[in-house]
C-alpha cells in the first residue's frame, strides 16, 4: 500500500508518498480501504510543526471508505460496511486501521467522497454553532472565510438555527457561494474594511459571536465587531498565531468572551462523537446540508493539495483520492 509520511518538518515538499506493508487489524480496530481523505488546515499545522507530533508521522486525520476486516471484540460493524472517521492519523493512505469507537457508518445515499469531505469540517461547524456559542433565533454572527470548507458548512448550520449570518470573503465568486449557503450579507474584505462595514450593517450594535479561523490578521477587528458580552471564537489561524492578549482589553470592549476551542475537546467521548457525526451525516442525507468539494487530487499529489489550500485557491473541501 501507499501512504503519505513526513520525516521532517517544513513546506509541502516534505510530504513523501511511501510504500508500506498492509496494516494488521488489531482487536478493537477496523481495517479500511480508504476511498477519500480530507485535507485540512490542521494537516498543515502538523506538517510545519505548529502542532508537533513524533516523526516520522503519517499524515491526515479524516477519511471514508469500506471495511475490509473487523478486529476481535467489535460489534456493529462488518466487512463491506461503508464508514467515515476523524481524528485518526495516517489517513492519507490507501488503507488505514480505524479504532471502531472513532468510526461511524454512512447513511444510505451519502457517498464516501461526500462523507470524507464533511466529517472534520462538518462536526467543527456543529460544535461551534451548537455548543461553543449556541446560536439562537435573533442572534447575529460574523463568519470569516465564509466560503472556505468550514465556512460554507457553518453558514448553513447558523442559518438553520435562525441566526442572521454575515460573512467575509475575498472575491465576488466566493461571496456568491457564501450567500447560497445562508449568509444574508457578505463583506468583500479586500475592498471593504470588515469592521466598519459590519458596524454599518448592524447599526453600530455589533454581533453576538464572531467565528474566526483566520487568526492574526483579523482578531483585533473581530473583537471590535462584538456587541457587549459577545464572544470571539478563534478556531483557526490560517494567517498566523494570535499574539498574547491582555484580559483587561476584553473588559474595556464590553465584558467580552474569548475562546480557542478544539474539535477534539468537543468530541472527547464516543457518545459525543457519534451524536455530532450522526447529526451531520443525517443532514447531508436529507439534503439539509450541502457539501461543496472544491478540488480533488490523487494521493501522489498531496503536496499540490497543501499548496492550493495554503494559497486560498480553493473554496469548499479539498480531498485526496487514493
Amino acid at each position: 500500500m501507499k501512504k503519505v509520511v513526513i520525516r521532517e518538518l517544513g513546506g509541502p515538499e516534505v510530504l513523501a508518498v511511501e510504500e508500506a506493508e498492509l496494516p494488521v487489524c488489531p482487536a478493537g480496530g477496523l481495517l479500511v480501504r480508504v476511498e477519500a481523505c480530507g485535507v485540512n488546515f490542521i494537516d498543515i499545522y502538523h506538517r510545519t510543526g505548529l502542532y508537533r507530533n513524533p516523526l516520522p508521522y503519517g499524515m491526515g486525520l479524516e477519511g471514508a471508505g469500506t471495511i475490509v476486516e473487523v478486529g476481535e471484540g467489535i460489534d456493529g460493524f462488518g466487512a463491506g460496511d461503508r464508514v467515515a472517521w476523524v481524528r485518526v492519523s495516517g489517513s492519507y493512505a490507501e488503507y488505514n486501521v480505524i479504532p471502531a469507537e472513532q468510526a461511524v457508518k454512512l447513511p444510505a445515499g451519502v457517498e464516501t467522497t461526500t462523507a470524507a469531505a464533511v466529517m472534520l469540517q462538518g462536526t467543527t461547524a456543529h460544535y461551534l454553532a451548537r455548543s461553543t456559542y449556541k446560536l439562537r433565533q435573533g442572534d447575529t454572527c460574523l463568519i470569516h472565510a465564509a466560503a472556505g470548507g468550514v465556512g460554507l458548512l457553518l453558514c448553513q448550520v447558523a442559518h438553520m438555527a435562525g441566526a442572521r449570518v454575515i460573512g467575509t470573503a475575498s472575491t465576488p465568486e466566493k461571496a456568491r457561494l457564501a450567500r447560497e449557503a445562508g449568509a444574508g450579507e457578505v463583506i468583500l474584505y479586500r475592498e471593504q474594511d470588515f469592521e466598519s462595514e459590519l458596524k454599518r450593517l448592524t447599526g453600530g450594535r455589533g454581533v453576538q459571536v464572531v467565528y474566526d479561523s483566520v487568526g492574526r490578521d483579523t482578531y483585533e477587528k473581530s473583537l471590535n465587531c462584538l456587541a457587549p458580552r459577545g464572544m470571539l471564537v478563534l478556531y483557526g489561524q490560517s494567517s498566523g498565531v494570535v499574539p498574547p492578549i491582555d484580559p483587561t482589553v476584553l473588559s474595556a470592549k464590553g465584558s467580552l468572551f474569548l475562546t480557542r476551542p478544539s474539535l477534539f475537546h468537543y468530541m472527547s467521548t464516543r457518545e459525543e462523537f457519534a451524536g455530532r457525526a450522526g447529526d451531520v451525516l443525517e443532514w447531508v442525507a436529507s439534503g439539509a446540508l450541502k457539501v461543496r468539494i472544491g478540488a480533488t487530487f490523487p494521493l501522489a499529489e498531496a503536496a499540490q493539495a497543501h499548496r492550493a489550500l495554503e494559497a486560498r485557491q480553493t473554496s469548499g473541501k479539498v480531498l485526496l483520492i487514493p
